[in-house]
């Protein structure tokens, strides 16, 4: 698995990072006034899809996408909820994410709550291993 300061792609379709990682280096982010509209509310943000040509670009795409999404000012469920949304419109079939914590059941399920999608949450440990059924 990651370490804490290091993402990886496993697979063209498979991504894994530390979120403790990621939610502090969104607090070190110079923002603009944009950007803290996207934090706020993401839906105006609009999230294209980039084909890389290498994994390490995938992986450092895939986080500055979500540096504009994520925010210390909501909850982790919430948050969760977002980079789900964010990997599958980026088409990563698999989404594994590194947590301080455990979470509880009630935890996972405000994450389903959230994202309102079909998706397998299956915890073990502090890694949450997400698995997209596209059709």
């Amino acid at each position: 698995m990651p370490t804490p300061s290091t993402s990886t792609i496993k697979n063209n379709d498979s991504i894994s990072f530390n979120y403790s990682s990621l939610l502090l280096a969104s607090c070190k982010k110079k923002w603009r006034f944009v950007d803290a509209i996207y934090g706020v509310l993401p839906i105006f943000g609009v999230v294209t899809r980039k084909s890389a040509h290498n994994k390490l670009e995938t992986v450092e795409y895939f986080k500055e996408l979500a540096l504009q999404i994520i925010s210390t000012q909501v909850s982790d469920e919430m948050n969760i909820a977002r980079l789900l949304v964010l990997a599958e419109q980026q088409n990563i079939k698999h989404f594994t994410i590194q947590l301080p914590y455990s979470l509880s059941d009630h935890q996972i399920a405000l994450i389903h709550t959230e994202y309102r999608k079909s998706v397998s949450l299956h915890q073990e440990n502090d890694f949450l291993h997400v698995r997209f059924e596209f059709r």
